[in-house]
């Protein structure tokens, strides 16, 4: 349960990595959120309840798709 006012986002709703963060371990390349995320420093996500979100850092500018 988060005790920061105004309260963190939860690990469902869309802007969960706005979470502060309670843990990292930077040897590891972690961070755990308030909110139970767990950052990784390729830019993957791990929910609470084991549901894992693929790094999505952005693309360089040369690999981007043109209009």
């Amino acid at each position: 349960m988060c005790k920061h006012h105004p309260p963190c986002p939860s690990a469902e709703s869309d802007d969960r990595e706005a979470t502060a963060i309670t843990v990292t371990c930077r040897e590891q390349g972690w961070a755990r959120g308030c909110n139970g995320l767990y950052f990784f420093e390729d830019t993957g996500l791990l929910l609470p309840d084991g549901q894992i979100i693929a790094p999505h850092r952005p693309l360089p500018e040369h690999m981007e798709a043109s209009a």
